[in-house]
């Protein structure tokens, strides 16, 4: 231990004890501002949840396809993902408001029954789509 920080002194750096779980204790020679700086980082990269991914949801899709892609979502789900489940209106579909959405809640009842969810953003229409954002 003397050695190490006879060391440290004559580089001008701090001696760092990485863990002390073992015995002896096991130390770094570093900047110590660095040493906080690393933490910091690590501290921040643990707290990030998953990566948003999107599903699309066609107009007139089929109950089937709305099963798959339900089984899809619960794949990102299990990861901790965040999904962004969109319709996008084309053409005469825009007058049908309606329909969107009870074909956006019909694609949620399907998930609900297959696993847990919450909303993270309500349903919004924006411009010519619809989008929900939901998370584990």
């Amino acid at each position: 231990m003397n050695e190490a920080l006879k060391l440290s002194q004559e580089r001008n750096l701090d001696l760092v004890q990485v863990t002390d779980k073992t015995e002896p204790p096991v130390c770094k020679i570093m900047s110590y501002g660095k040493y906080l700086y690393i933490q910091e980082k690590k501290k921040k990269e643990s707290k990030k949840t998953g990566v948003l991914k999107e599903i699309k949801i066609g107009f007139n899709i089929s109950r089937h396809d709305l099963e798959t892609k339900a089984i899809s979502t619960e794949k990102f789900l299990k990861k901790d993902d965040k999904v962004k489940v969109e319709m996008f209106l084309r053409g005469r579909e825009r007058f049908h408001e309606d329909f969107a959405r009870k074909k956006i809640n019909e694609f949620l009842e399907i998930l609900k029954s297959r696993t847990e969810f919450k909303t993270e953003k309500n349903l919004q229409k924006r411009g010519n789509s619809f989008t929900i954002i939901i998370s584990k």
